[in-house]
C-alpha cells in the first residue's frame, strides 16, 4: 500500500508540475461556457455519491474495487463524477448513508476524510474531475434535518417511519436558524480548506476538483423562505470562495422543481456572481411524468416534457452568460424492476436523449455543457435477500432509501454501457 501512496503521490506531483506550465490548473467559465486547457469543455459524467467511503480504510471501505470503478469510468470516457463529501449525525438510522464523515459537529471521522484524500488522489492520477456537495436536503445524508437537531430543533422526523409532510415541516426551519446554518458553515470551513493528507496539495490547489458544491437539491420548503434561502446561497458561496478562490461554485438545484416551482427564484440564486454554472435535475419516475404501469406508453411524453424543461433553463443560463449541467437524471429499468438481470430497454432510449442533446450543444457552442446521470453502481452486487441498503452490503447508485438497483447503471448492463461509451467517444472528438 505505501508503493502505490508513492506512485500517487508522484504523479500527483508530476501533474501539478505539468499544469504549472499551462495557462490553466482549473476548470474556468468563460462566455456561458466551461474551459479546460484553453478550449470550451462539454462532459457526460456520473452520480458516485460513495466515492470517498469506498476510497477509505475503514468501514465501507474497498480500495480495490474503487480501483477498478475509476478505471472502468476512465475507459468509458467518463472523467467528471459528482461524490458526496460526507454524511452526517448518529448511525443505526435507517435510510441514512453509513458510516457517517461528521459524528457530532466538528467530530469527524478521519477514515472518510482520509477516504477523501485517497480519492482525489486517484482523480488526479487518472485525469479526473470530481464536483463535491458539502449539504443535502434530503435524510439519506443528514443534511438539514441532521443540523436542526443538532442546534436544538428535536429528533427530525425520518420519511420512512414519520412520513415526507413532517420532514418537509421539519426541515423548513432551517435557512432560518442561525445556529444551525453556523454549524454548517463551520464544517464547510472544515472542509475546504483541508489539505490532503496523501499527496499534501491543499484542496484549494488541487485540479481534481472541478467545483464545489453547496448541496445536493437545496431547497427552501416553503414560501416563506424563499428569501432566507436565497441569502443563505448566497452567503455559503461566498465564505467557499473566500476560502478557495480557484475552484468553481454551484449550488446543486434541480431548477425551478426545487425552487417551489418558482423558476424566477432558480435565476436569481444563479445571478450571483460567486455561483459559476447553473445546475438542473431530471427525474420522469419522481416527478410522474411516467408511471410503472405506463412507461413503456409514456417514453415519448418523458422525453419531450425534458426537452421542454431544460429548455427553460437553458434560456435563462443563455441571459446569465453562464453553462449549465444537467448534473442528474435518471430512469427505472424496464418494468420497474430492480435486479441487475433485468432489461434496461427504456433507460437506453432516454440516456441517449439527454446524450444527443448535450452534443448538439456541443456542436453549437451552447451553455447546455454537462450530464451527470444517476447512478454508477459498477461491479456492485446488490442483495437478493431485500430491497433497501443494509449494513454490510454493496454501495450502489442508489442511496440507503432507494431500492437498490432502482437507478443504478452496472457493468452488466451491457446495452447502457454501449450507448455511455458511445455518447463519451462522440463528445470527445467534438472537444478536440
Amino acid at each position: 500500500m505505501k508503493g502505490r501512496k508513492s506512485i500517487i503521490f508522484l504523479s500527483t506531483l508530476l501533474l501539478l508540475l505539468i499544469q504549472s506550465c499551462d495557462n490553466q490548473k482549473f476548470i474556468e467559465v468563460k462566455n456561458g461556457q466551461f474551459i479546460k486547457d484553453g478550449r470550451p469543455y462539454y462532459f457526460i459524467g456520473t452520480n458516485f455519491w460513495y466515492g470517498a467511503i469506498l476510497a477509505s480504510e475503514g468501514e465501507g471501505g474497498d480500495k480495490i474495487r474503487l480501483n477498478k470503478e475509476l478505471d472502468c469510468l476512465k475507459e468509458l470516457g467518463i472523467e467528471n463524477l459528482r461524490v458526496l463529501v460526507g454524511s452526517d449525525g448518529e448511525r443505526g438510522v435507517i435510510s441514512k448513508v453509513e458510516p457517517t464523515l461528521q459524528v457530532s459537529p466538528k467530530n469527524y471521522n478521519d477514515t472518510i476524510l482520509v477516504g477523501l484524500d485517497n480519492l482525489l488522489a486517484e482523480l488526479n492520477h487518472r485525469g479526473m474531475t470530481a464536483v463535491l456537495y458539502l449539504n443535502n436536503s434530503w435524510e439519506w445524508s443528514g443534511g438539514y434535518s441532521q443540523y436542526l437537531a443538532w442546534a436544538g430543533y428535536g429528533r427530525a422526523p425520518i420519511p420512512a417511519i414519520d412520513g415526507w409532510p413532517a420532514y418537509m415541516d421539519y426541515v423548513s426551519q432551517y435557512h432560518k436558524s442561525d445556529s444551525a446554518r453556523l454549524l454548517f458553515h463551520n464544517y464547510v470551513k472544515d472542509i475546504v480548506s483541508r489539505t490532503n493528507s496523501i499527496t499534501g496539495i491543499p484542496y484549494k490547489d488541487d485540479p481534481a476538483i472541478f467545483s464545489w458544491q453547496i448541496g445536493n437539491e437545496p431547497r427552501a420548503f416553503g414560501d416563506d423562505n424563499k428569501v432566507s434561502f436565497s441569502k443563505w446561497i448566497r452567503d455559503v458561496a461566498k465564505l467557499i470562495k473566500s476560502l478557495d478562490p480557484n475552484h468553481l461554485v454551484s449550488v446543486g438545484s434541480e431548477g425551478s422543481h426545487g425552487c417551489e416551482q418558482d423558476i424566477s427564484l432558480w435565476e436569481e440564486i444563479h445571478t450571483y456572481p460567486e455561483i459559476d454554472y447553473c445546475t438542473m435535475h431530471i427525474w420522469p419516475f419522481n416527478w410522474g411524468w411516467i408511471s410503472k404501469d405506463n412507461m413503456f406508453e409514456n417514453i415519448g411524453t418523458a422525453k419531450e416534457n425534458t426537452r421542454k424543461y431544460a429548455a427553460s433553463h437553458i434560456d435563462i443560463s443563455k441571459k446569465l452568460g453562464k453553462p449549465v449541467t444537467l448534473e442528474e437524471f435518471g430512469f427505472p429499468r424496464d418494468n420497474f424492476r430492480f435486479e441487475v438481470a433485468s432489461p434496461t430497454t427504456l433507460r437506453d432510449t432516454y440516456y441517449k436523449y439527454v446524450f444527443d442533446m448535450i452534443a448538439g450543444n456541443a456542436i453549437n457552442g451552447d451553455v447546455l455543457a454537462g450530464c451527470n446521470f444517476w447512478g454508477w453502481g459498477g461491479i456492485a452486487q446488490p442483495s437478493k435477500e431485500h430491497i433497501y441498503w443494509m449494513k454490510g452490503d454493496s454501495y450502489t447508485g442508489d442511496p440507503a432509501q432507494e431500492e437498490q438497483g432502482l437507478n443504478s447503471v452496472f457493468v452488466k448492463d451491457s446495452s447502457t454501457i454501449m450507448v455511455i461509451k458511445s455518447a463519451c467517444t462522440q463528445l470527445k472528438t467534438i472537444n478536440k
